[in-house]
């Protein structure tokens, strides 16, 4: 059974001060795995860790993971101008993302950010909107075909929108050496959220052969190899988690099997684990406001998909624990939902889970990562506040929750109209 790393008083102590929904993260919990993430990896000098901003963009919990030496993986304009503001800049920023706009390439070489193109034609798009190549890059590689683990399928590349074939990977290296490219490295994302120690060794594998190869045959020099993200949390109860330092011994022995023979044993390794680095010191507050008996038994919250888009989206699994109640039957089924007129905005279907009472709280777990990120206003719902439970047992608002005025605040007024909003 999953624990929440809030007590009951504890929450109501924050409610008392700050409404629900909004979306509380453990501290501690951030600390402490971050801890294990560098030892899990230490043997590598070079080792960095790119935290995926997209997973989680707040500025608080960046810097934790800034002061473990974690730098931050950008995919658009606004997460290279957030991680500057942070004071990132140089080889603490790869800049991985697809079709991207010239003004983002250029955001990105101006803060020295290490580029990781995510195809072919980016060459001379990049050369044209910078006037250069720059000296260090990366390219992302997808092998195509199903990606497998023994006989189990995780995941299918060739059906993903990112990533080089492996000849315009080698067309690449030879197009950027040409164009004044000294440091060269590799990218991949071959399966996601995968919950076995196995992943990422074996995406290693396929990696560092490829580098091998490479190396060989294009003269490249390759200083670092990005094992990206994909390392998965157990977002079901009876999931096992993953062994983070069981994983990184498995990236050892293929790196010692591979790369050190080949002469490149001085190859950096990266990893951008956004999802594993946040995702279970997360979770959803909200207080059940409404109960619906008709075909089904629905109970209604103060949240919405607006504040967790990944099962209304997926169909994905997220724990729930009426708190106060843990050690209670679950002997009720309900469908937990929220307000959007849409049908999918549910949290759980026949979910059974103790009788629920109108003004229980709710912890939905497991939203430190894609979770507040992927909000949206669909129906003018407004983003909730975010909230950082210290490790000193305080707490501390660290995004405050929309109001009216901030949905209203893009439109372009005339001033009969910005008097009706009274501005």
């Amino acid at each position: 059974m999953k624990k929440p790393f809030v007590t009951k008083d504890k929450l109501e102590e924050i409610i008392r001060e700050i409404p629900t929904p909004f979306h509380l993260y453990d501290e501690k919990g951030i600390r402490e795995n971050a801890e294990k993430v560098m030892k899990a990896f230490s043997w590598n000098p070079g080792f960095k860790e790119y935290f995926a901003v997209k997973a989680n963009p707040n500025p608080y919990l960046i810097k934790i993971l800034g002061e473990y030496g974690c730098g931050c993986d950008c995919s658009s304009l606004t997460e290279l101008m957030l991680s500057e503001a942070m004071g990132f800049g140089g080889d603490d920023i790869m800049f991985s993302s697809n079709v991207t706009p010239a003004e983002e390439y250029k955001k990105a070489a101006e803060l020295g950010a290490v580029i990781n193109l995510d195809d072919i034609t980016h060459v001379d798009f990049l050369e044209k909107t910078l006037g250069y190549i720059p000296k260090k890059i990366s390219c992302r590689y997808n092998p195509g075909g199903l990606f497998k683990i023994t006989t189990d399928i995780m995941d299918n590349p060739g059906d993903a929108k990112y990533g080089m074939t492996t000849e315009q990977l080698f067309e690449a290296f030879r197009m950027l050496k040409a164009k004044g490219a000294e440091e060269f490295g590799i990218h991949a994302f071959l399966a996601s959220n995968t919950v076995t120690n196995e992943y990422y060794p074996a995406l290693a594998k396929v990696l560092f052969e490829v580098a091998v190869k490479l190396q060989k045959e294009t003269g490249c020099h390759i200083t670092f190899i990005n094992l990206s993200g994909g390392v998965g949390i157990p977002y079901r109860p009876d999931q096992e988690p993953n062994d983070i330092q069981a994983i990184g011994d498995g990236v050892r022995r293929v790196y010692e099997k591979v790369l050190v023979p080949a002469g490149m044993g001085d190859v950096s390794l990266c990893t951008e684990m956004g999802r594993f680095m946040m995702g279970p010191y997360g979770c959803l507050v909200a207080k059940a406001i409404h109960e619906k008996h008709i075909y089904k038994e629905y109970i209604g919250l103060d949240a919405c998909a607006a504040n967790l888009m990944r099962p209304a989206m997926y169909g994905a699994y997220h724990h729930i624990t009426v708190m106060g109640k843990e050690e209670a039957p679950c002997d009720h089924k309900y469908d937990v939902t929220g307000s959007l007129c849409e049908n999918n905005d549910k949290f759980a279907i026949d979910r059974m889970l103790p009788k629920i009472d109108m003004g229980d709280i709710l912890v939905i777990h497991d939203t430190g990562a894609h979770g507040f990120s992927m909000g949206y206003n669909y129906n003018g719902r407004l983003w909730s506040a975010e909230v950082l439970l210290k490790e000193d047992g305080s707490f501390q608002k660290i995004r405050r929750a929309e109001e009216p005025k901030d949905y209203f605040a893009t439109l372009d007024f005339t001033p009969e109209y910005k008097k009706m909003f009274g501005e």
